[in-house]
């Protein structure tokens, strides 16, 4: 096992246009990063970096102690998996799984034992002699897997490896992914848009947008710690409510409000005195709040932290959750409750935000004030 570190890459092409914007990041030992963003942010020209098939135009790749930065692929002991799978289709399971050893000049006892070793961890022994055209995808995937662990590479990469299946299966092989990973204990890094794959599979997540790293963290200090507004924005689903709010302030109290919101956060509670300093001397902020954190009720708050009144204009059905829509005037919020909660479009709730989950954002810079 080795760890993985980027130091300042730059990554530009055609000589002006920017991919990679001066990354930074370091892994763990066997730890498994996913480097999570929207189409264009930079996470798979980082991923082709590391397996060194692009060249960086500045910085340095670390393997360990070793500066892989100008080494060629093939003498970087790194496998690859790619969404395509990229498996040879006039080969059988056994054979597509040999090829890399066979090339390596591994001799044919020693090949069978390791390919039968991973089949057996990826639970393909019955599929080793069926060719890969007759597969189903989800069967191709855990193929093009254990062609690249027989390798024992020292460093593991998967550029959206699930994307071409279905829902149900794409599951199934997040499971199996990070149990291979437990097991092999090699470092992994994933990329992927799907930020539940980055939440659910990840020892660490590196968010990325326009080239840079947003944030590096764990999953849960990314959803409930986020750096800035991007952040809060692509963790979590649904997304994070936005509201432009003006801070009121009062000797018991600091009153953030807007056209519909009126939230009183006592200044006698650490947060209310964080909410009271990051305010000072500022005009508008903009205040973020889960959907799963905006209480709605027909009864009003329980604990005093009534925010105000607004109209259902839509309801989502999701198993054991509903997904409100609420509108008044140009205010339009998301709030998650249990499926049992009696509601009906036009009517007219009761919010409660409870100020120790709520976040504050700069308006300009989007960074976090308060998280």
């Amino acid at each position: 096992m080795v760890t993985v570190r980027l130091e300042n890459i730059v990554k530009r092409y055609d000589g002006d246009v920017l991919a990679v914007d001066n990354v930074s990041l370091d892994t763990e030992d066997g730890s498994f990063l996913t480097l999570v963003g929207p189409s264009g942010s930079g996470k798979s020209t980082i991923l082709r970096m590391l397996a060194g098939v692009v060249t960086a135009s500045e910085g340095r790749i670390m393997f360990g102690d070793k500066d892989v930065t100008d080494i060629p692929p093939q003498d970087r002991d790194v496998a690859m998996v790619f969404q395509n799978y990229a498996l040879y289709p006039n080969m059988t399971v056994r054979e597509n799984m040999e090829f890399g050893l066979k090339m390596q000049g591994v001799d044919a006892d020693e090949r069978r034992e390791t390919v039968k070793e991973a089949a057996h961890l990826l639970q393909i022994q019955e599929l080793l002699d069926r060719d890969v055209q007759q597969l189903s995808g989800g069967q191709q995937q855990r193929v093009a897997l254990g062609r690249s662990v027989v390798r024992d590479p020292e460093v593991f990469l998967l550029d959206e490896p699930l994307a071409n299946l279905d829902a149900k299966l794409r599951t199934e092989m997040r499971t199996t992914l990070v149990e291979l990973q437990r097991e092999i204990g090699v470092t992994t890094v994933y990329v992927t848009h799907n930020q539940i794959e980055a939440m659910t599979m990840s020892d660490k997540v590196a968010v990325l947008d326009k080239g840079r790293i947003q944030q590096l963290a764990a999953p849960q200090e990314l959803y409930r710690n986020p750096a800035n507004q991007f952040v809060a924005d692509f963790i979590g689903t649904p997304s994070m409510n936005f509201l432009d709010v003006e801070a009121r302030h009062a000797d018991d109290a600091v009153r953030l409000t807007n056209e519909v919101f009126d939230i009183s956060v006592p200044t006698d509670t650490a947060t209310g005195v964080a909410i009271r300093d990051v305010t000072t001397d500022r005009g508008k902020s903009t205040l973020g709040i889960r959907p799963q954190d905006l209480v709605v009720s027909e009864r009003g708050a329980s604990e005093g932290y009534l925010a105000g009144q607004i109209e259902v204009v839509l309801i989502e059905t999701a198993g054991d959750k509903l997904i409100l829509h609420l509108e008044e005037g140009d205010i339009r919020v998301i709030s998650v409750v249990n499926e049992q909660m009696s509601v009906e479009y036009g009517d007219k709730v009761n919010v409660t935000i409870d100020p120790e989950r709520l976040h504050l954002f700069d308006p300009e810079t989007g960074d976090a004030l308060l998280s």
